[in-house]
């Protein structure tokens, strides 16, 4: 069976959460522990680990999750009702690639019983296994990077920390719609790089453009269904990181906006956090970027629009290439039609609705096609 991957939590952390009170979080948690195994039926959201970290050249030692569990489990939960359960971790295998088989097998498990693994590791390689987790869900998958750079690497390059991107364009089944990546830093990535992200249609938002008005992430999160968190991304005076010194990066405060985003998306069906440097400065930022995480899936809305669109507001922009946006009347959130082609190859086969902003449809009634739209109508019929 796929869950007997995961090793219980280790009794020296169990012993430790039972002193927490009762109001806290360890303490509303149920966990993989040598005697019994949560009852899956009755958890939404599932807590793993990974001590994987050998895609990552610049880690020498291994990976080590007790502080962050320490961290997190001792924090005061919102007013939540989402049963949680912390599955325990998944071991490093003989190679990479047991590794990547087991993480798949257990993630791939839990979406189907619609639980949304919280997927801690190791290092961020870790993301090609999550990604191959839904090959056999029949869908095509969006995938969100909150990274400083776009880990291309060569075609004949192994998977790594450096270059799982690539694979997951290459690699068949090749279930992957769209990527976006959210915070990177120009001086990090080739201009080949940045070209090819273009070529692709894929979307790519620089930290400063977050960082100046973090809002514009929302509707890319609430379009993923994997988000894939690299810490390196987080300027190292918020997270600790001296190992790996990043001078400019998200703070803790936009990192946790970030998280936020992630969770109160109706589409995003797993979570993962890479590249711990098992610092206790980055254990407790760690512990409240999933906290807020939770917060985000405890105040979803279910309204992701998959049939019936009577409880959307809809505007029509005239132009040459007629713009339709629906806006939600519950949350006031907007999205715009993607139309169906029939002449292309279009992957969706059906009009869909992609997230947008406010700011969009006013651009749009300037006359102003916004570049999401172009790109996701381009990539439809390529």
């Amino acid at each position: 069976m796929e869950f007997d991957f995961l090793k219980p939590l280790d009794n020296k952390i169990l012993e430790f959460i039972k002193g927490f009170s009762s109001q806290q979080l360890g303490s509303k948690v149920v966990f993989h522990t040598e005697k019994d195994f949560p009852d899956l039926n009755k958890i939404k959201i599932a807590i793993i680990g990974v001590l994987e970290n050998r895609g990552d050249k610049n880690k020498t030692t291994e990976v080590d999750l007790s502080a962050i569990r320490k961290e997190l489990y001792g924090l005061f939960p919102g007013n939540w009702d989402a049963s949680i359960a912390d599955l325990g971790d998944i071991l490093a295998g003989n190679s990479n690639e047991d590794t990547y088989f087991a993480l798949k097998k257990v993630a791939s498990s839990l979406i189907k019983k619609k639980i949304i693994p919280i997927v801690i590791g190791g290092s961020q390689d870790l993301t090609y296994a999550l990604y191959r987790a839904y090959d056999d869900l029949e869908q095509m998958v969006n995938l969100v990077s909150i990274d400083n750079k776009f880990d291309f690497g060569k075609e004949s390059d192994t998977v790594s920390a450096d270059s799982y991107l690539t694979k997951i364009i290459i690699d068949e089944p090749n279930n992957l719609f769209n990527f976006s990546n959210v915070g990177f830093q120009t001086y990090y990535n080739s201009q080949e790089e940045i070209d090819l992200i273009d070529k692709l249609f894929f979307d790519a938002y620089r930290l400063g453009e977050i960082s100046n008005n973090i809002s514009v992430a929302e509707p890319v999160f609430r379009d993923a269904d994997i988000v894939s968190l690299d810490l390196t991304s987080i300027k190292s005076s918020d997270s600790g990181n001296n190992t790996l010194f990043t001078p400019n990066g998200f703070n803790g405060k936009e990192i946790c906006t970030l998280s936020r985003y992630a969770g109160i998306s109706d589409k995003v069906s797993l979570f993962g956090i890479f590249n711990h440097n098992s610092s206790k400065q980055e254990s407790v930022l760690v512990a409240q970027i999933i906290w807020y995480f939770i917060e985000g899936f405890h105040y979803r809305s279910n309204e992701y629009p998959f049939g019936s669109r009577d409880n959307y507001i809809k505007y029509i922009i005239p132009m040459e290439d007629e713009l339709i946006f629906y806006k939600s009347d519950k949350t006031d959130r907007w999205w715009i039609e993607i139309p169906f082609i029939s002449s292309g190859n279009n992957k969706l086969k059906k009009n869909t609705l992609l997230p947008c902003s406010y700011d969009e449809y006013l651009s749009a009634c300037n006359q102003e096609i916004p570049e999401r739209w172009w790109k996701a109508q381009r990539k439809n019929i390529v």
